[in-house]
């Protein structure tokens, strides 16, 4: 092999590792807020081109868990999930826009990220803004802005995980 060859050859190996880099991913940030609150927040979820505007309303207790309400723009209940403090997820409610399976694995996970004390590993996000947030899955983009938070105790019965809806 030629002096020039070995360099060439060099060079491509140089740009092939060098090219492997990945940068890092940015982790969501929890969200600040009372440990008992009921948040309203506005967000855009993007999936696979589509884009779909949505409301959300997240009550937090330090005892019961963490509850998210998803609906449209009209007021139908889209999704409802309640994560127990143990971390354990009931599907309170599901629709055709939101299967019960989509709420379990996304929904609460995207939850737990925001609101969640929990490790940080599969967070994919960024904060925008005070109260703006971009959480970025493999099939999904969710943009959240918080539009209210009224901290205080929410009444125990929203955290009361056996009036889920039956698989």
């Amino acid at each position: 092999m030629s002096l020039i060859t070995k360099q060439i050859f060099c060079f491509l190996l140089l740009v092939l590792l060098a090219g492997c880099a990945t940068a890092a991913k940015s982790l969501l940030p929890h969200a600040r807020t009372p440990t008992d609150a009921l948040i309203t927040q506005r967000g855009v979820l993007k999936v696979l081109g589509r884009q779909f505007t949505l409301n959300g309303y997240v009550a937090l207790s330090a005892t019961g868990g963490k509850r998210l309400v998803v609906t449209e723009n009209f007021g139908s209940v889209l999704a409802d999930v309640l994560v127990k403090p143990d971390g354990s997820v009931h599907v309170m409610r599901s629709s055709r826009a939101f299967k019960a399976e989509w709420i379990r694995n996304y929904l609460a996970a995207d939850l737990e990220c925001l609101f969640g004390d929990g490790p940080r590993e599969n967070c994919p996000g960024e904060q925008l803004g005070p109260d703006h947030y971009r959480i970025t899955r493999r099939w999904y983009s969710l943009e959240l802005r918080t539009v209210e938070t009224k901290p205080g105790a929410q009444p125990l019965e929203m955290f009361d995980a056996s009036k889920a809806e039956k698989p």
